[in-house]
């Protein structure tokens, strides 16, 4: 609860009329003292109720991509049965707020606030709670009350569209790894026949042999498995222009680009962010996207090589694609060892004043301005 202006000076001039009105004896000032106290008195008790209020709120739609079009629909409803609801509210919506009209709701009406949510930016958006301020007539006392829940909005990076993915890697027992476009069927065993096998797939060299049917079992080792590397570390991102990192925001660009082609092919990619990320194993639902919407710069500068190491000991896939800024070529080093464990590796370099040197560490490097040159310059980057 919290006393107005207006408020202060009547209850500072209540204890001062009564102080004086008792001290020497005038009953008026007296009299004005306690009409002033019970006016102050009233005014909290009136600010005090508490509207029956039911808050609905709906996002359409709650995941866009960066620049697209996103609307919030607010409704508010008096589930209270004998009074009114004259009360000044507003939504919050990100860092802004949305005022939205409760003068005179009868009890059981309801009224519809509809508005846009900024998606200029990437990010998650936190629409909500709705903030219902209650005032007493003589404006003395407001007291204000959240209502309904928060909601978020995921606003993703721009998607640029990529026109193929990498090639896998097929590896003979010989040790050696070649380069396959889409993925092959290998021979890994043979097994007894059983009803409803393909008759095509029954070794008959072999049923010959040991008097009974044996089918070949096929894997597919060499489907094309990729592992996205972004690069959170505040120091890859030291330029800012209002507050942002660009470079960072184009990294995120080109990782949704990657990561989206990657599924349209049915292919399988693993996202993985050098410093700790918030929402890592959070509710359900939270996909890839949504984690890049809501990715933010760490300061854990020495993160990069610890997650190095761990892909080196547990090679998660056969193509690692490095996305960094202009301050993350320093850590280059550390990738590049990783080349014995990863066949294809390939370094995005975003915003970088002067282009990478060639060569480094034997890695392919690819700089780009932002997410839509990086995706422009795919064709000559995956094949690696």
């Amino acid at each position: 609860m919290g006393i107005t202006a207006r408020g202060v000076g009547l209850l500072v001039a209540a204890v001062v009329l009564l102080g004086i009105g008792f001290r020497f004896a005038y009953p008026e000032l007296t009299l004005l003292g306690a009409a002033a106290g019970a006016a102050v008195g009233y005014a909290a008790l009136t600010a005090a109720w508490q509207p029956r209020l039911v808050v609905a709120r709906r996002a359409d739609p709650d995941r866009v991509a960066r620049g697209e079009p996103a609307s919030m629909t607010l409704t508010v409803r008096n589930a209270g049965r004998l009074r009114s609801a004259n009360l000044l509210a507003e939504d919050r919506c990100g860092s802004r707020a949305v005022p939205v009209p409760l003068l005179r709701l009868r009890p059981g009406r309801d009224t519809e606030v509809r508005y846009d949510v900024p998606t200029d930016r990437r990010g998650v958006v936190a629409v909500g709670p709705l903030r219902v301020t209650r005032r007493d007539p003589l404006g003395l006392v407001a007291l204000a009350r959240p209502y309904g829940e928060t909601a978020p909005v995921w606003v993703h990076p721009r998607i640029h569209p990529l026109s193929a993915v990498p090639t896998g890697a097929g590896r003979s027992l010989d040790g050696r790894v070649d380069g396959v476009p889409h993925g092959s069927i290998t021979f890994d065993s043979l097994r007894e026949y059983v009803v409803g096998d393909e008759l095509r797939r029954v070794h008959w060299r072999t049923s010959a042999r040991v008097g009974e049917l044996m089918v070949r079992e096929n894997v597919d080792t060499s489907l094309p498995s990729l592992v996205v590397l972004l690069d959170n570390r505040a120091a890859a991102h030291p330029h800012r222009t209002g507050g942002v990192a660009e470079s960072f925001e184009s990294t995120c660009e080109a990782a949704a680009s990657v990561v989206t082609a990657a599924h349209r092919a049915d292919l399988p990619v693993l996202l993985l962010l050098v410093g700790p990320e918030t929402i890592e194993g959070g509710p359900a639902g939270v996909g890839p996207l949504d984690r890049l919407a809501a990715a933010e710069l760490s300061d854990e500068d020495d993160a990069l090589r610890a997650v190095t190491t761990r892909l080196r000991q547990d090679r998660l896939g056969d193509t690692l694609i490095f996305l960094t800024g202009p301050g993350g070529r320093d850590g280059l080093g550390h990738v590049g060892a990783l080349r014995g464990a990863y066949p294809s590796v390939v370094v995005g370099v975003f915003g970088a004043a002067e282009p990478t040197p060639a060569g480094t560490g034997g890695l392919v490097v690819v700089d780009a301005v932002d997410g839509a040159q990086f995706a422009a310059e795919w064709d000559g980057v995956r094949r690696w």
